[in-house]
């Protein structure tokens, strides 16, 4: 979990780093490589040297060892153990951190054929790894990568980035809109939020100003839709969960669940609650609450903290006429199975 943490971290770096100079190339060039690269090896060395509790520190009689002396003695122990599929994992993002994609390809292969060739996070990393490696070039090899990450897991944020850009260089912009929507429903950082939404506002052909309510005074007049959801917890779930547990409070179009319209987010500490979702809380530009007449209403205790539905969630749920009422009231108390 702490590597796919991680990784969401690093893809947000890079996008909000590597965007604008993709935006003005239309293509991966080898300078918004270069760009990802950076982020990436600059991330994975702060964390090496601060974030690794039992890293080797410096004593009085010795040094501590580099960045590549460390990786180095990493592949020399896989090579003599190389049943250590975990180990192949980080070496292969090692490797990326110091740019060796060619070694990183290598090391995610070796994690891979232990794996069977089915877990989806080493697919994505060893499609990125390849796309790296060619300069940025997603070509048919790392393409089929991703297709097949995303078969087996169609939240993996690696695969969604760079299947949605593999798809707008196919011209598939509504492919591109669908998967880059599905890496904001995963709640990146505000600012990236804000690029995927123009950027899937683009790919949508919807005009970029009506993306933005402030930006627009018919939008914003228009935006009274709003909807109170009156949360409680019911006995049973109140016990079975944690206060630090995220709640997902999700307003989605009854005919289309997918993508939510509108989104926000509390602990399970906070509740009971009152929690407002407007159009400021829109998912997608200019698909905003006050369009719907109807809405469903889904809150859910993540145990994952993940907006995705799994087994052990907690939620609730209701259906609300909005011309006729603005409230809604909600028990968290089904078991997801």
């Amino acid at each position: 979990m702490l590597w796919i943490v991680f990784a969401v971290m690093l893809l947000a770096g890079a996008l909000f780093v590597c965007w604008p100079l993709y935006r003005k190339e239309r293509r991966l060039t080898p300078g918004i490589a270069l760009g990802a690269v950076g982020v990436l090896a600059l991330s994975g060395v702060l964390y090496t040297l601060i974030g690794t509790p039992d890293a080797p520190s410096a004593t009085a009689g010795g040094a501590v060892p580099s960045v590549e002396e460390m990786v180095a003695g990493l592949d020399k122990r896989l090579r003599e153990n190389p049943d250590d599929v975990e180990g192949w994992k980080m070496l292969g993002r090692s490797y990326l951190q110091l740019g060796r994609f060619d070694r990183a390809v290598e090391a995610f292969e070796q994690a891979l054929e232990r794996e069977d060739g089915r877990n989806p996070q080493t697919l994505a990393e060893l499609g990125e790894a390849v796309v790296l490696g060619q300069e940025g070039r997603i070509d048919g090899r790392s393409n089929a990568l991703f297709e097949a990450a995303l078969a087996a897991a169609p939240t993996n944020s690696t695969a969604l980035f760079y299947g949605g850009i593999a798809a707008v260089q196919r011209d598939e912009r509504d492919l591109a809109a669908d998967r880059w929507e599905a890496l904001l429903a995963l709640s990146p950082p505000p600012e990236v939020q804000e690029i995927l939404r123009l950027r899937i506002a683009e790919w949508r052909g919807e005009p970029l100003a009506a993306a933005d309510p402030a930006a627009d005074p018919a939008a914003a007049s228009a935006g009274a839709g709003s909807v109170t959801v009156n949360l409680t917890l019911s006995g049973a779930a109140r016990a079975a969960l944690e206060d630090s547990t995220t709640v997902f409070v999700i307003a989605r179009d009854p005919a289309r669940p997918s993508p939510p319209i509108a989104a926000t987010r509390r602990k399970v500490s906070e509740l009971p609650a009152s929690v407002a979702l407007s159009d400021a809380d829109a998912m997608i530009p200019g698909r905003l609450l006050s369009q719907f007449d109807r809405l469903e209403i889904v809150a859910r205790a993540s145990l994952s903290g993940e907006p995705i539905a799994s087994a052990g969630d907690w939620f609730g749920s209701a259906e609300v006429d909005t011309t006729a009422e603005n409230g809604v009231d909600i028990e968290i108390g089904r078991l997801v199975e």
